[in-house]
This record gives structure tokens, C-alpha cells and sequence, in this order.
């Protein structure tokens, strides 16, 4: 299973939108744009298909982990 699937997947079973995946992005200071996530969730067979490195997906998880739990709390 490749990473696009793996991020397509998580999409679809969050009922996330793009703008949603950006601002999961955002939360851990990742910058990805609208046109690079539609390349990566396009049939592998396209022209204009772009595979989803492992910092893109990394970076998705930890800001999915922030988005759903909350920002982690400072120990004193």
C-alpha cells in the first residue's frame, strides 16, 4: 500500500476535504498547497500524478494528531 493510498484512505474514512488537510498541515507548521494535494490524490496512471513522500504523510499524521486531540500540554 503506498502512502497516496494510505492518505486517500484516511481522507475518505475522516470525511476530510482539502481545505481540511491543509489546515491539518498547517498545525505542525507544514505548508502544502491545494494543486499538490490534488496531484497526489489523482489514479497513479495520470499525466499529472505526484507520489506522496513519507514527510507529507509524516507531517499529516502528527497534525492529525494535534487536530483530534488538541495541542500536547507542557510538563512543568
Amino acid at each position: 500500500m503506498s502512502n497516496n493510498d494510505i492518505l486517500k484512505k484516511l481522507r475518505v474514512a475522516l470525511s476530510l476535504k482539502t481545505e481540511d488537510i491543509i489546515t491539518i498541515c498547517d498545525l505542525v507548521g507544514f505548508k502544502v498547497t491545494k494543486a499538490e494535494l490534488g496531484d497526489i490524490f489523482r489514479n497513479d496512471d495520470h499525466e499529472n500524478f505526484k507520489p506522496c513522500g513519507d514527510q507529507i504523510l509524516r507531517n499529516f499524521l502528527n497534525g492529525l494528531v494535534i487536530y483530534k486531540r488538541g495541542p500536547r500540554d507542557e510538563k512543568k
